[in-house]
């Protein structure tokens, strides 16, 4: 078999197929006896059919177009085979079927054109010395304090308040219904979903639609009151958005919150530590590496978005279109995560346009993940297994059990090597660290990583098979009932 090879763009590799006269006639003969093993003709059993009966019954046309399918396929794969090509993703016919068909002759030689994707050829230049903005993140010493006190809200005992009004941060226990005022009539109507009774909420503005809360600070216990408020345009029950309505509150207990000291009985309720001195050294370590980890990732953005531009590569379609799969299966998982009926967004007529929408964030995945093996291969990069384990030891005792762990190598050993990749470009480029909020703009990080290790579990468990209240902010699912 004659094979000549023409490289294409798009990382295309065309091939022109000789095809020997002997296994044209093969192919044919191939098809009769298959045809005649299957054919259901009146007056004879499957087998037997004459071979002139079997002709004129199905014509020469329908078994030389099998014979054409079938000589393309195992012509095709032992090319590939033959010429020792690294081929991805399925060939394509450039050469017409109807003009192969017509010209086909079994005992003749027969010559056919295809092309195949192949993986592309990577060009990576001047990725030394890239010249780029950071944004630094300094450690705050105030982040450890609020941590601290949302610690000790978490751990707030309640007790009874009497002989005072109700006011911000306390806990009351309340009654309420609620009812929709229809403009211009004075008319009201109930709100499904609007009433409760024994209700405990905490008085902290904005928790509920703008006015509830704040209507009830300054009642009395036993006091009941009416106030009016206005749902937001853009509230998540759209029956509800932008309409006026009248809420009935009657305030039945009141309670405040009595803090813990920052002790040690502190430190050993809220963490493993014995003294409270172990756990603010402790926490004030973490948010120093907290600060230091996000620059580094605002570092690491910056060079992403630099080497981008110095990657020259033409992507054969079998991989963007194989990355566009990947880029829409990650959103519906997130989607899922929000509680999104995937299934309503992921229809057949809209597909067409959400795999277009992504093929931008497909490329640009595509060329950095490439870019970067490039800049490993000439810089001979690797990872030492140790670091691989050391990894995965850190991170099992976050995922499932039954996480499939040769999935969870693989993706680590990706992550580290992009690390590795990373720094060395770090090393070797000039990074100019501006204070945060300083750039308009900065790259979301996991819109531009490989696979990481902190979807392996998601990954893993796709291949193989928050709440929150309603009234607590503006655009979240009515949860809990309606105020």
């Amino acid at each position: 078999m004659k094979v000549t090879q023409e490289k294409l763009p798009s990382s295309q590799i065309g091939l022109e197929i000789e095809i020997p006269a002997e296994l044209s006639q093969d192919s044919y003969e191939k098809m009769i006896r298959e045809f005649s093993r299957s054919a259901n003709i009146p007056g004879f059993r499957k087998g037997k059919v004459p071979r002139t009966v079997l002709l004129q019954r199905l014509g020469t046309t329908r078994i030389k177009a099998a014979a054409v399918e079938e000589l393309i396929q195992s012509s095709l794969e032992k090319a590939i085979e033959q010429e020792k090509i690294e081929a991805i993703g399925n060939y394509q016919l450039r050469s017409s079927f109807d003009e192969l068909l017509s010209k086909f002759e079994p005992g003749q030689s027969f010559t056919f054109s295809a092309s195949v994707d192949v993986p592309p050829e990577v060009q990576v230049n001047d990725y030394k010395g890239l010249e780029v903005k950071a944004e630094e993140v300094l450690y705050n010493p105030e982040e450890v304090e609020q941590f601290l006190e949302e610690k000790r809200q978490e751990q707030a005992t309640l007790i009874p308040v009497e002989g005072r009004p109700v006011q911000f941060g306390d806990t009351a226990v309340v009654d309420y219904s609620g009812q929709l005022v229809e403009p211009g009539e004075g008319q009201s109507a109930e709100i499904l979903g609007g009433q409760a009774e024994n209700y405990q909420i905490e008085i902290t503005p904005g928790r509920f639609i703008q006015g509830f809360v704040e209507g009830i600070v300054g009642m009395n216990v036993g006091e009941t009151k009416e106030i009016s408020v206005d749902f937001p345009a853009d509230y998540a029950n759209t029956e509800l958005a932008g309409k006026a309505a009248k809420f009935t509150i009657a305030v039945k207990e009141l309670k405040e919150k009595e803090l813990p000291a920052l002790d040690d009985d502190f430190a050993q309720a809220v963490s493993e530590f014995e003294t409270f001195a172990e756990l603010r050294e402790s926490l004030e370590k973490d948010f120093q590496a907290k600060a230091e980890a996000q620059t580094k990732a605002n570092q690491h953005s910056a060079l992403k978005t630099a080497l981008l531009e110095k990657v020259a590569v033409e992507l054969p379609e079998t991989m963007v279109s194989q990355e566009v799969d990947n880029v829409l299966m990650q959103a519906a998982m997130q989607l899922e995560r929000y509680g999104v009926d995937v299934k309503q967004l992921y229809t057949k007529e809209n597909l067409p346009q959400l795999r277009e929408r992504s093929r931008p964030e497909a490329i640009e995945k595509l060329k950095l993940v490439l870019g970067l093996k490039k800049v490993i291969e000439l810089e001979s990069l690797e990872v030492e297994p140790e670091a691989v384990e050391n990894r995965i030891a850190e991170l099992k005792p976050q995922l499932s059990p039954d996480i499939d762990l040769e999935r969870l190598r693989e993706l680590v050993q990706a992550e580290l090597i992009q690390e590795k990749a990373l720094d060395f470009l770090a090393e070797h480029g000039k990074i100019e660290l501006v204070p945060g909020g300083t750039l308009a703009s900065v790259a979301d990080d996991s819109d531009l990583e490989l696979s990481s290790p902190a979807t392996a579990e998601s990954e893993t468990e796709s291949e193989t098979d928050e709440n929150t209240e309603s009234v607590s902010s503006e655009n979240s699912e009515n949860s809990e009932p309606t105020p």
